[in-house]
Formats: C-alpha cells, structure tokens, sequence
C-alpha cells in the first residue's frame, strides 16, 4: 500500500488570502459598485523595464533561428547570468565567484528546495511573524520548528541569544511581512552564533533593492564569517518586477560545509538531478537586468514604490500610529487602532472604507493585533487609501 507523507496532515489550512479573497468577493456582492483598494497583495503592479523587454524579445527571435537557438542549458544556470550576478555583487564590495551563483525559478520555489540540503532530523528557527511558507516547507518535511516570536519592544528584530538549539536559521531583511531592517551589528552577531553553533543561515534577500541607507547590508555576505554559514536566496520579483516570470538566483559559498560535506558541491549533484534548468529566454532576460540600463530603469520603478511606501508612513505619523518598514522595504506593519485584533481592524477597513490589507495574525500568533499594508499598488490607489485611512482613525478618534 502507498504510504503517504503523514506531515502534510499536520499543515495548518492555508486559509490566510483565502478568507481575505472570501470576505472581500462577498462584499463586493454586496455592494456591486463599490470601489475598492487592494492595499494588502505582495504583487508588483508596474510592467517589465524596456530593456528586459528588448532582451525577452531578442532571446525569442534567437530561438526562432537554427543558428542561434538554444536548447538545454546548464541546470545551475547560463555562464552569462551566473557571471552577471557575480559581477553585479562585486561591485557592492561582494566577491563570489560564478559557480557560486545558482539561477532559480524564484525565490519562493528555491526556499522549498534547499532543503534537500539538510536531514530532517535538523531542527529550523524561524524569527515570526514570517513569511508563512518558510513553516509549511518544514512541516512538510518533517523537520522540528523552533519558533522565534518578536514584537514592538525590540522593532520586529530577532535576536539570537534567543536562537536556542536549531540547526536552520531563517533571516529575512527587509522583512515580509514587517518591513523591519537588519543593521551590519546584529547580521554580524547572527554570523557569530550559526558559526560557533555550526548551523546555517538561509538569508532570504527577496527585497534588498528596497534598501536605500548605506549603512545597511543588501547582503549577508557583507558580513565577515558568512561564508562558512550562510545561503542566500533572492528573487528578481520585487526587484524588477518578475513575478509573472519567475526567475531568482541562490548563493551557496564554496567554503560552507558541515560533517566533511560541502554543500556548493551538493547542491550541484540536486540541480543536475532534479532540474533541467530555467529557460534560456527568461535568463536573457534576467541578465538585461544587471546591466547598466537595466539598473538604472529598475530603479525608476522601484522609486514609485518606495514613494507610495513614504506615502503610507507619513500618514501613520500623522496619526501617531507605531509601525515598522515603509522606509528600506516595500511593507508597512501597522499596529491595530483602538486595541481591534486583526480580523477586526480588516473588517472594519472593508465595511467602512473599502480598503483590503492583510491581517497580521496570518503571519504567526505574535502577529494578532498587528496589520500589513504594500507599497506594490498603484499611487493614487495608494494616496487614496491612505486619505480614507486618515479621515478614519481620526472619526473613531472623535466618537
């Protein structure tokens, strides 16, 4: 008899964008004219830049001649992007090598798959409140969680003299949902205790292009001693706009090993395994990104986005609301007006304002009480939000 994987019956139901798609399709129901903003979706709103376009478009035409067409490529990714995300980290002072660089089909997918690298038996700390998958992937394989909550008192920052006995360390900054920003110091201690420990960081660097100070890492391989414990894992999507097309890339050190095994070397016997690769069209694509034109109009888009993000902070300012991100990160991590749990602040912003946003609850239990906006829409959609935000609070203030 076929014996199936029993940890998939101990997931919770991922009910989180579901409930919110089920309430918000009622309401709309209801009320057929209604206009609503959709202030909640980690999705990006804005096209491709042109010169993504212009390479998608000439790989395309290259695949259409018997000269220039291309079948398999490498399954650890095309030398032309890999040497492109290399040289993209040196000029931030990174130094990797191209077989250091792994091409992905996104973030999201590669977070799942590495865990190939480690036993079951190895135990994950996820700081919370967290990206949810990051606890599903681990159920799913049956590894034990050490759950890390943090709260106000300490900006949504996890600590790691709280970090116990695991073995996996998930570190996300900027962070989904929070916003919040590690600083060089507490990266830097967090390379201390995986290497004293021997267990190792998976970094997920999904939104580092949303950091402006200088003074923050883009990267944890910044960080002196990373390279014998750490794994990062980024994603074109918020950066330049690829989540319709998938396409990320993992960093695996060639000095990272534990027991005598090395785990580059690893993950390149999993990748010629399991995978055939990313299309040699997407790639191209990708590519065009980490050119100079590439950056250059990438940081346009990303300027309209951190604009809507100020928009929404300087209205919680306003309002003496406490809140995390809105400034190096995409998301704004609210707390809840008046004592209202999460669900109840959601209802209260649909049935009164027709704004969407996302419960933090959905996010891990120290996210109850707290409530999640993105910068990723549209400007006025965003600037009017944040009015029926503000003429809001400030009636409930008065009643």
């Amino acid at each position: 008899m076929l014996i199936p994987n029993t940890h998939y019956g101990e997931l919770k139901d991922s009910y989180l964008f579901a409930r919110i798609a089920e309430k918000t399709a009622a309401y709309q129901r209801e009320h057929p004219d209604a206009r609503m903003l959709r202030m909640g979706i980690g999705d990006v709103s804005r096209p491709l830049c042109p010169a993504v376009i212009s390479a998608l478009h000439g790989a395309v035409e290259d695949q259409a001649r018997a000269e220039t067409f291309h079948g398999y490529l490498p399954e650890c990714g095309a030398p032309f992007l890999r040497e492109a995300i290399a040289a993209h980290y040196g000029r931030r002072g990174v130094s990797l090598s191209p077989e250091e660089v792994f091409v992905s089909s996104g973030a999201s997918d590669e977070l799942g798959h590495i865990l190939d690298l480690f036993s079951p038996e190895s135990a994950a700390l996820i700081p919370e409140p967290a990206y949810p998958a990051y606890v599903d992937a681990n159920v799913m394989s049956g590894r034990r969680i050490v759950h890390l909550p943090t709260d106000r008192a300490g900006g949504f920052l996890p600590e790691p003299d709280m970090a116990g006995d695991a073995d996996l360390i998930y570190l996300c900054s900027p962070n989904n949902p929070t916003g919040a920003v590690m600083d060089r110091a507490l990266l830097r201690a967090w390379v201390d205790h995986a290497n004293a420990r021997g267990a190792v960081i998976l970094f997920d660097a999904a939104y580092e292009a949303f950091i402006e100070d200088p003074a923050l890492p883009h990267s944890i391989f910044e960080i002196d001693g990373a390279r014998t414990c750490a794994i990062e894992i980024c994603s074109l999507s918020k950066t330049a706009g690829f989540t319709g097309t998938r396409l990320g890339y993992t960093v695996i050190p060639k000095e990272l090993e534990r027991r005598g095994m090395n785990l580059r070397d690893m993950w390149v016997r999993n990748r010629t395994t399991k995978s055939n690769g990313v299309s040699y069209i997407l790639q191209k694509g990708g590519a065009a990104v980490f050119t100079e034109e590439g950056q250059r109009q990438i940081r346009e888009t990303l300027k309209l986005y951190k604009s809507n993000a100020a928009v929404m902070g300087s209205t919680l300012d306003r309002l003496g609301i406490w809140y995390t991100g809105g400034k190096n990160a995409p998301y704004i991590w609210m707390e809840c007006p008046g004592g209202l749990g999460s669900w109840a602040f959601f209802d209260l912003l649909l049935r009164e304002i027709r704004v969407i946003g996302t419960p933090g609850e959905g996010f891990g239990r120290c996210g109850e009480g707290w409530f999640r906006f993105s910068a990723f829409g549209g400007p006025e959609d965003t600037r009017e939000a944040m009015a029926r935000l503000e003429e809001l609070i400030r009636r409930m203030g008065r009643e």
